[in-house]
């Protein structure tokens, strides 16, 4: 088994929850958005983020807005829509008792002696 692989769709599986935490901090562009995914290590590049902003946006969860720039054409910044705050309010409850969950399993093999 590929251990590459594995890593890969652990990050895909919380690509949108990072990404719409980073849109609820207010209004990002998303070239900085794959910045700061790329400095965490959630790799991902610009064929994946735009269609999943596109999505997020068509399923009512982000908007974003046109704001001219002084270096090039307009750019279009993100935030959350009222329903995004909701959906990612329920995304982080799920975080947080897959957090636990998963150190209680954690801590339990360590007490146990298995080896990791």
């Amino acid at each position: 088994m590929n251990i590459e692989n594995t890593q890969v769709q652990m990050r895909k599986g919380i690509l949108e929850f990072c990404i719409l935490h980073i849109i609820s901090r207010g209004e990002v562009y998303a070239s900085d958005m794959l910045q700061e995914l790329t400095s965490a290590k959630i790799m991902v590049v610009e064929g994946t983020l735009y269609p999943l902003l596109t999505r997020l946006r068509k399923a009512g969860l982000v908007d974003y807005k046109w704001v001219e720039s002084n270096s090039g054409p307009p750019r279009k910044y993100y935030t959350l829509t009222d329903e995004g705050t909701t959906f990612l309010n329920g995304l982080q409850d799920t975080w947080d008792e897959l957090v636990g969950s998963t150190s209680k399993i954690m801590t339990t093999k360590k007490q146990n002696g298995q080896k990791k």
